[in-house]
């Protein structure tokens, strides 16, 4: 019979999932807490407590039985905001014992297939907002910027911008998981961090704004203007923090 695992949401607790599929029960389902887990015991799901020694041994049998590669395309996958992303990263990490690391080069199979399609919105996503990120100054000098990115992946953007601004400090504020990146002196850490939290704008910042949209209209060449390949390329869902698109 196959089990409906609950956990935490954190990947040592997903891949506490996984050492709990080998071990205690085949997984039928992995699924993030919510308010119902109160009625797992009535239901027949299993709620996965995390444990670091059991997370670190899921986690060295990954690189060592698979590969260093796969382990961080497992974590890139993991940060997927996408429905049953645990079972296809499950079906991914199981073919890959068998298969050992050559498991990524079958590219054909299904089960590579969708944790490839998974990986890919991450990565996707992830070069998008390197280029389409715009800072604000907020008062103490410190640089503000917005995201609403589909996947979780603030950690991945943390490292670019503090190489980028090693001698800046800056917030890079995730509004849809209420969490930022805060870094200065080219070092950083994530928190949690709600809209409240943000200091008022620094005076000179709507006289910048201004010039960036005067620069950003001159610029163009209206008989060239292809908004159909504009959206490709800046999708519209960005577009509301993007101080050229402001109105």
């Amino acid at each position: 019979m196959l089990t409906e695992y609950i956990y935490d949401g954190t990947f040592e607790g997903f891949l506490c999932c996984v050492y709990a599929h080998y071990y205690e029960g085949k997984a039928g389902s992995i699924t993030k807490v919510n308010e119902d887990s109160q009625q797992a015991f009535f239901t027949g799901q299993v709620i996965v407590e995390t444990d670091e020694d059991k997370a670190m041994t899921v986690y060295h049998a990954i690189e060592k039985k698979i590969s260093t590669f796969d382990l961080r395309r497992a974590y890139r996958i993991f940060l997927c905001d996408s429905p049953g992303k645990e079972m296809t990263l499950l079906n991914y990490l199981r073919f890959g014992f068998i298969k050992g690391s050559y498991v990524s080069n079958y590219h054909g199979n299904p089960i590579v297939r969708d944790a490839e399609l998974l990986e890919k919105k991450v990565t996707r996503e992830l070069d998008r907002l390197k280029g389409l990120l715009r800072f604000s100054v907020l008062e103490g000098n410190i640089l503000y910027a917005e995201v609403e990115p589909d996947n979780n992946i603030l950690e991945f953007l943390a490292p670019h911008f503090s190489d980028r601004y090693k001698s800046e400090a800056f917030i890079i504020h995730d509004l849809k998981r209420d969490r930022a990146v805060i870094s200065k002196g080219g070092r950083w850490y994530i928190s949690e961090f709600k809209p409240e939290d943000v200091p008022d704008l620094h005076d000179d910042e709507i006289r910048y704004r201004a010039l960036w949209r005067d620069y950003f209209d001159h610029i163009a060449i209206k008989e060239r203007t292809n908004p159909r390949c504009q959206k490709q390329f800046m999708p519209v869902r960005y577009w509301k923090h993007l101080t050229e698109m402001q109105r």
